[in-house]
């Protein structure tokens, strides 16, 4: 049933991310799998769950990968590789649902959407923290921190759109171009 439940989940991201959360409906979803549409809710109760599972998952592994990359004792540059890397290497492996992230989160319901900014909201307070610390160390550029955060999470987040038509580009090569890609403009 868990592997059902999953390929549900990877047919609903894949449904939103090309059609939206509000165009797509259980039946799409449903379709998707090859299932019966009544069947669907043996194994999920609404498509609001399926995106509500979706984004928080992002945002939980986003915020675990952050907090992991800020207690290491990795230097400032190499603490925003990492940064970078993590961004390429999750949205090789979940594209679609990386793609929810730029929009699809207003439909959240409030209190998740609550739990998903704050998730957000923390992560984006590292990721300033460790350019602010590069930039007094003298390693960054001194660029208005805010403009960095913008330029690196723009292309990051956008980075699904080119690799969905992308897939056979090599996925360490692609990590290795889009770390020094972006390094470079801040270093």
């Amino acid at each position: 049933m868990n592997s059902r439940r999953n390929e549900i989940k990877k047919a609903a991201a894949r449904l939103f991310r090309k059609r939206g959360f509000k165009a797509t409906s259980m039946r799409d979803i449903a379709e998707a799998v090859g299932i019966k549409a009544a069947s669907i809710y043996n194994h999920i109760n609404s498509k609001q769950e399926l995106l509500n599972e979706l984004l928080l998952e992002i945002a939980t592994i986003f915020t675990k990968e952050m907090a992991e990359i800020q207690a290491s004792n990795l230097g400032t540059k190499q603490k925003l590789e990492r940064i970078i890397a993590v961004h390429v290497r999750l949205t090789i492996e979940h594209t679609d649902a990386i793609a929810l992230v730029s929009g699809e989160w207003i439909h959240l319901e409030y209190n998740l959407k609550t739990e998903y900014l704050a998730l957000r909201d923390d992560y984006e307070d590292h990721f300033k923290s460790i350019i602010h610390q590069g930039k007094t160390e003298g390693i960054f550029k001194n660029i208005d921190t805010e403009i960095i955060l913008f330029s690196t999470l723009s292309t990051l987040h956008w980075l699904y759109s080119w690799y969905s038509r992308n897939r056979d580009f090599n996925p360490i090569e692609l990590e290795r171009q889009m770390t020094e890609c972006l390094m470079q403009g801040i270093l």
